[in-house]
């Protein structure tokens, strides 16, 4: 069974999740996975756990969901025995829900392959999932592509995990956007950086009617990016602007600098419970440099391209 563990040191945790160890890992991230060997691909639906639920399109469904097969969280999770010393060893169940959502029936491996009502699909089944788990502590939605992203299938998937408690970063997110609410009366720390970022336009990528695509002032990697919603809202789960075709456009963006489709990250960020003032946003996070030694040490990232520089090349892709 799954545990979520609390370094004695830091108060950070860990999923220890022994099971997920017997995934299958398809490395080569450089072809489209053939249908006999991807489980899911249309037809091999016996492969994964029951559905969930699954968006058609005439000739069959295009966005498919189900339990994860090596989930990392428990909906069924039993307590766990106390340790003798709580202050040294604290181990919780790691109750929650996780699910595969397959973005697209068409076996591609990447987010940029789709069409932009393909996204547009995908998001809305992401947004009608995330609605389904509205009472969790803190809902996590991210897609991996590509073996140095992560991604042990190929076949475009989003996963998304509902967690009974609120991880250390986006804890500190929430009191940084409460904490700036209460000096300016009440502004949006996003909302009012993101109008700022627009008025400088340095790091500006794209806007469109939904929303803005930026290089992070901080940015953690080359051409990280981050796509808000022109006015501040606190969940993405919630009816409103999901800002698909922004996403679309930075993903071939990227695509197109690159000259392929490059491992990445992407990560939804939407408002964990107890947040008062927050505003969703979307994290691109193309994994074209590793994390060594110092970053994983420290938790500072080096970055040797500046957010102005990519911003810039990214505006000319």
């Amino acid at each position: 069974m799954a545990e979520v563990r609390v370094d004695p040191l830091s108060g950070l945790r860990s999923i220890i999740a022994p099971a997920r160890a017997e995934r299958p890992i398809d490395r080569p991230a450089a072809r489209p996975p053939a249908e006999t060997e991807d489980p899911f691909a249309a037809g091999n639906e016996d492969q994964t756990p029951p559905e969930l639920y699954a968006k058609d399109a005439g000739g069959g469904w295009q966005v498919r969901v189900f339990a994860n097969l090596y989930p990392a969280l428990d909906a069924d999770a039993e307590a766990l025995e106390r340790d003798a010393k709580p202050d040294l060893f604290t181990a919780l169940p790691a109750a929650g829900a996780h699910e595969v959502i397959v973005n697209s029936r068409r076996a591609v491996c990447a987010l940029a392959e789709l069409e932009v009502d393909e996204l547009g699909d995908a998001i809305e089944v992401w947004r009608l999932r995330m609605r389904e788990h509205a009472g969790a502590a803190c809902l996590h939605l991210s897609v991996n592509e590509g073996f140095e992203g992560g991604a042990s299938i190929q076949h475009t998937h989003a996963q998304l995990y509902a967690l009974d408690f609120v991880p250390a970063l986006i804890a500190r997110e929430r009191e940084r956007f409460d904490a700036y609410a209460t000096r300016t009366m009440g502004g949006n720390l996003l909302g009012d950086l993101v109008a700022e970022e627009v008025r400088r336009g340095e790091r500006i990528v794209a806007i469109d009617d939904q929303g803005v695509l930026l290089a992070p002032f901080a940015s953690w990697l080359p051409y990280q990016l981050m796509l808000a919603p022109r006015l501040p809202r606190q969940r993405f789960e919630d009816d409103g602007p999901s800002c698909a075709a922004l996403l679309h456009d930075a993903l071939g963006r990227l695509t197109r600098h690159c000259g392929t489709s490059p491992p990445l990250n992407v990560w939804v960020r939407t408002a964990p419970r107890g947040a008062e003032h927050f505003c969703w946003r979307i994290d691109v996070l193309p994994r074209l440099s590793g994390l060594a030694g110092f970053e994983l040490g420290t938790g500072v990232h080096l970055n040797s391209v500046s957010p102005e520089r990519a911003a810039e090349e990214l505006r000319a892709a």
